[in-house]
């Protein structure tokens, strides 16, 4: 049973690429109650508040997400009562119980039309369903007005699940030319980055949430690059065994490209907000990407 001293912290989406994670991170500050699907469908958002007051966590972190961009276009009343009721629903129980809510939105509640890195106070204007359905959750959790943390983050990759990463290393073993789009930029940020830098911002907030601290913050990797930057920097990571020919990457615009959703062309998120609030700095996408390239 969580106690004042060892307080319980609920994390939704525990087998995708952040939740896998946060488990992990988050141990340290108290007892970490991971759920799947099985025990919170956000797909059922109401049937999130018998699980939150069967727990009465101190903390909620809601990892959980429908994060398929272009289904989301033939789907986007799933995708907003996922992103975007469900969100909700969690801060009003977190208000309920006293509790701290942490949610995860996007770059993609921007349509990357501006020259410089984006800052929290910007004007949003999603590009996609998606996006749509991110942003009304972001303002579901602010209308509630309980205590919440709510993390734009972009370009999430992992060891686990579906992310760029694991299909470029994938594509590189298997065809002797990858194009690969080279006019969209932004920070190529690791889960656990996330996760860690998620449970250093937790840590300055208990024992009890200051409410001043609630608010929207980008978290993302330090640098910029793009796609077809991300991909070379995984071929030299992940080159080809001795004796075989390197595949050729092939930088091409989006436009050649096309997919069901738009993607902004600028995804950079200026993290100062949150360096300034909670001392968080998340290392260069480069310097991380060598970590996973070395964990396997």
């Amino acid at each position: 049973m969580a106690t004042q001293d060892r307080p319980r912290l609920l994390v939704l989406g525990r087998t995708g690429q952040v939740g896998t994670e946060l488990e992990r991170a988050l141990a340290p500050l108290g007892e970490v109650v991971a759920v799947g699907r099985e025990r919170a469908d956000l797909a059922r958002p109401e049937t999130l508040r018998a699980l939150a007051r069967e727990l009465m966590p101190r903390v909620i972190v809601n990892a959980a997400a429908y994060t398929a961009v272009d289904k989301a276009e033939q789907e986007e009343a799933l995708a907003l009562r996922v992103n975007g009721e469900a969100p909700g629903v969690l801060a009003e129980e977190a208000r309920r119980a006293g509790a701290l809510l942490v949610h995860y939105s996007t770059d993609y509640v921007f349509d990357g039309t501006k020259t410089g890195a984006y800052v929290e106070s910007d004007a949003t204007a999603p590009l996609n369903a998606y996006g749509r359905t991110k942003l009304a959750g972001e303002r579901a959790v602010q209308a509630v007005g309980g205590a919440h943390l709510i993390f734009r983050t972009s370009w999430v990759y992992g060891a686990h699940g579906r992310n760029f990463y694991l299909t470029m290393r994938r594509l590189l073993r298997e065809r002797s030319e990858v194009r690969v789009v080279a006019d969209q930029v932004g920070a190529p940020t690791w889960s656990r980055t996330i996760a860690e830098a998620t449970a250093e911002a937790v840590a300055r907030l208990l024992p009890g949430a200051d409410p001043e601290a609630s608010g929207i913050y980008h978290l993302a990797a330090a640098g910029e690059t793009s796609w077809f930057g991300f991909a070379q920097a995984i071929l030299a990571l992940h080159p080809p065994p001795a004796g075989e020919a390197p595949p050729r990457l092939v930088p091409i615009p989006a436009s050649e490209y096309p997919l069901p959703a738009r993607r902004p062309h600028n995804s950079r998120l200026d993290c100062g907000k949150l360096r300034a609030r909670f001392g968080v700095v998340l290392p260069d996408w480069k310097a991380a990407l060598a970590q996973v390239a070395q964990a396997g």
